[in-house]
């Protein structure tokens, strides 16, 4: 199944039979402080900064997440959203639990985005979704509901059932959603990861859905967190996983290099290229 997504002259498809798609995580002011400072500021050098920086090390959608207290966040959003769309030209995902904030980046941007995110929750199933259908947006419908992140791969199984079901009654398809199953850490419990892949199983299984997932959520609060992420997104893309909102500087090697093992790059085109890119001697 394809997603496909656009910014002003180039698509990409969100593909569940081909290589996973990277969502660039680093505009986010959540742990951020220079970003912070930079949104509180109005300065949008070091937001477009970012953006080149995350393209450059191979993202194919770059997140946008404006959420400081304080500032007028639907301004920000529209002003944060035309600065990098006139710097990069790839699509965007709109990341806001605000439905204002997404409305003014769904408005601002200029080809289809993606819309972080709907869940199960009727205050957000009744809002968001219109909004994803008035601008022809693909949409992350979120696992959970008003009873939190259920416990087992069914029950989150089910909460996506319910968004997919929802959405289809606005008139939107199933390749404009990607459901993103959730991963909680590992630390505190664990079969987080565990209960994340069956879900991620029952999903492809039923639906052949694009999936989603906030890979390092995994692994909060343990040390040497690269490695669990790592490991865990190579058996999330095995499962079906088909996008990540992830930090593309730490984490492309791995990606390709699993794409590659798992025969979504042939004649390991884009494994060679960022290795040549970025390896010993730059390749040579």
């Amino acid at each position: 199944m394809k997603t496909t997504l656009s910014s002003e002259s180039k698509s990409i498809d969100i593909d569940s039979s081909g290589p996973l798609t990277m969502i660039g995580e680093k505009i986010n002011p959540t742990g951020r402080k220079r970003l912070v400072a930079a949104l509180k500021e109005g300065s949008l050098d070091y937001v477009v900064d970012l953006a080149i920086r995350q393209v450059d090390d191979g993202a194919d959608v770059l997140d946008i997440n404006v959420g400081v207290p304080g500032i007028d966040e639907v301004k920000a959003m529209r002003d944060v959203i035309r600065a990098v769309a006139s710097a990069v030209d790839i699509p965007l995902c709109i990341d806001s639990p605000n439905h204002e904030s997404i409305a003014a980046g769904l408005e601002a941007s200029p080809g289809r985005a993606l819309v972080n995110s709907v869940n199960g929750e009727e205050s957000s199933l009744s809002v968001i979704l219109p909004l994803v259908k008035q601008y022809d947006a693909a949409v992350i419908g979120l696992t959970l509901d008003e009873g939190g992140v259920p416990e087992t791969a069914h029950a989150r199984f089910e909460v996506a059932r319910k968004i997919i079901d929802r959405a289809d009654s606005y008139g939107i398809p199933l390749e404009n959603i990607v459901i993103d199953p959730l991963v909680l850490t590992v630390g505190a419990d664990s079969s987080a990861a565990r209960v994340t892949l069956e879900t991620i199983a029952l999903l492809t299984a039923e639906y052949g859905v694009n999936i989603n997932l906030g890979a390092s959520n995994v692994s909060f609060g343990l040390p040497d967190r690269p490695v669990i992420n790592k490991a865990f997104l190579a058996m999330a893309m095995q499962a079906g996983a088909s996008c990540a909102i992830t930090d593309v500087t730490t984490m492309t090697a791995t990606i390709r290099a699993a794409d590659l093992l798992r025969g979504r790059d042939p004649s390991g085109t884009r494994y060679i290229k960022h290795f040549r890119a970025t390896g010993p001697d730059n390749g040579k």
